[in-house]
């Protein structure tokens, strides 16, 4: 098994609470309302929402996947960051055992935010993950991304 890790930074304008609030915290609810077409749903399996939480996301019509499953590693609503792994699904190909994710929400010196995300590809036998086979998902992360900013800059009583 082999681990390939990938690197992204990605800036808002949304402070780290209402950030961490919308885009992570209440994702489930707000993504698939915001972009149906590329989450269609979200339920909770097993857990409570907090570590150890297995959810099934389901894709939107458009999406080349149908779903994935993600287990909850870490929430810390203090230092804004979040860990999941997905560890179920047609993403995950015959190559990919799981993908396991670090999410930090941070202060950016204009009162807006820096969301650093790390990536890591765990890798059935002696497979080798490369950055362009990530990157069309990475730019599908960039859009819920965005699109969350979009509505959050659209109601800014939201999230409060």
């Amino acid at each position: 098994m082999g681990v390939f890790t990938y690197e992204t930074e990605s800036t808002s304008v949304i402070p780290p609470a209402k950030l961490f609030k919308a885009f992570i915290l209440d994702a489930d609810n707000l993504i698939p309302k915001v972009v149906p077409q590329a989450i269609q749903a979200s339920e909770i399996i097993e857990g409570n929402g907090g570590p150890g939480t297995i959810k099934k996301i389901t894709f939107g019509e458009g999406s080349q996947f149908k779903y994935v499953k993600h287990k909850i590693d870490e929430v810390d609503h203090t230092n804004f960051t979040y860990g999941y792994s997905i560890i179920e699904g047609d993403a995950l190909s015959n190559i990919i055992e799981k993908i396991s994710y670090e999410i930090k929400i941070v202060a950016s010196p204009d009162g807006g935010s820096i969301l650093k995300s790390i990536s890591h590809y765990h890798t059935i036998g002696d497979h080798e993950i490369k950055e362009e086979q990530v990157k069309a998902g990475k730019e599908k992360a960039a859009g819920l991304f965005k699109a969350v900013e979009g509505y959050l800059l659209a109601h800014p009583d939201a999230y409060n």
